[in-house]
């Protein structure tokens, strides 16, 4: 049996789209998630447990078991909750974000000598940094929630009653979860860590206010630039803010900064905050931001490849996405098919911009796009010390 390996795949995608689309038919489905589930079991067995367990104990709780059960009241309505929660629970074939923090963890090993009540010797990290992977991924989780808030402009009473039931939900789960993951991050009684993790909060919520959106607040690309620059989004270890217009309109940078502050900053901040709790050095600090942030960006770029390279999956998907904006970029008059979903996106025809992008150069772009972060992050794991950890996080990027 012929198995093509990643980097054949990558000199396959960067030809034409017929030829890429053919041979991509070799490789399954199935076997493609076959080769991402073992790549993240093995980097589960690194730590010492899967990481599904992290937010066990808070599904566990006795307030997230009683929402689950309202959850089905919302059974037959069209309330964005419903498909959150579902992908929630069965997942897909990414690593979880507090995977990777203790990965990180592991990797950059502890600096100091630790007592024996802060250390879970077996797993080889800091009971501090396991906390610290449960806040990342409920905070995601929470945001997420968050997000499945519905504006509401029906006058349909029992319609009506629904869909606000479905919002109380949804913000009520996102606000509980966020409001534990602070109260576990007090109990670290660590500052600096405590600061950066609500400086991603704050780049979550500045994400969100990002213009031009719909009124169901779903964000679109801004108009395309007629002139071109390159415009570097710049890495930001401490609390600054970034400036938001001067990268509108150009794909790659309004591409990497709405999905740096829309979740990439979480990942990027928690690696930071996860070698600082180990007492290393700023500079090892550092790499621990610029591993999370490119190897988040790359998760991203491959999340939004997969919209348009699964023949499966149908119906509306985000128009930020990286090869709509990349097409935006290379035929600006197509913007004017993205404006007909400026008041609401679903009037916008997915399946035509779906087929019209295909056949553009944005899936080669977002391909190129992915594999320069991929490369960045492996440029950053190049400083770590040799460990499984490190092959373990060398192989999630290669899984993509």
């Amino acid at each position: 049996m012929i198995r093509l390996r990643p980097h054949r795949l990558s000199l396959l995608r960067s030809a034409f789209n017929p030829i890429y689309y053919l041979t991509r038919s070799l490789l399954t489905k199935s076997q493609e998630q076959t080769v991402c589930r073992k790549a993240i079991n093995d980097a589960e067995k690194i730590i010492g447990y899967p990481t599904s367990f992290l937010s066990l104990r808070w599904l566990l709780n006795d307030e997230v078991a009683n929402i689950a059960s309202h959850i089905r009241r919302l059974i037959g309505t069209n309330h964005p909750l419903l498909a959150t929660a579902r992908n929630l629970i069965l997942g897909d074939k990414t690593p979880t974000w507090g995977l990777i923090v203790l990965l990180v963890s592991k990797a950059g090993g502890l600096e100091r000598d630790f007592s024996d009540m802060d250390k879970d010797i077996t797993a080889g990290i800091l009971h501090s940094q396991r906390v610290l992977a449960e806040v990342t991924e409920m905070i995601r989780t929470g945001h997420i929630l968050h997000s499945s808030v519905f504006n509401i402009y029906t006058e349909e009473p029992q319609e009506y009653s629904d869909l606000n039931y479905g919002n109380t939900l949804s913000l009520l789960t996102g606000d509980y979860l966020l409001s534990q993951s602070f109260r576990e991050l007090a109990v670290l009684k660590n500052q600096e860590v405590n600061e950066l993790v609500s400086v991603c909060l704050r780049d979550l919520v500045e994400a969100e206010f990002i213009e031009p959106r719909d009124k169901q607040n779903k964000p679109f690309p801004a108009r395309p630039v007629t002139k071109l620059t390159e415009i570097e989004v710049p890495n930001e270890f401490g609390v600054a803010a970034f400036k938001v217009n001067e990268v509108l309109g150009n794909a790659k940078a309004e591409w990497t900064l709405r999905h740096f502050l829309g979740n990439a900053s979480l990942l990027a901040k928690c690696c930071q905050a996860a070698l600082k709790l180990a007492n290393h050095s700023e500079h090892f600090q550092k790499l621990g931001y610029l591993y999370g942030r490119n190897m988040a960006l790359a998760l991203q770029a491959q999340f939004d490849l997969d919209i348009f390279l699964d023949e499966d999956r149908n119906g509306p998907f985000s128009l930020i996405s990286a090869p709509v904006m990349f097409h935006l970029q290379h035929n600006p008059d197509f913007y004017e098919e993205i404006l007909k979903g400026a008041d609401d996106l679903s009037k916008c025809d997915f399946s035509l911009i779906k087929e019209t992008v295909r056949e553009g150069p944005g899936i080669q772009k977002t391909e190129e796009l992915k594999k320069e972060f991929v490369e960045k992050s492996y440029k950053v794991l190049s400083e770590f010390k040799d460990t499984d950890a490190k092959q373990a996080l060398l192989n999630i990027g290669r899984i993509l």
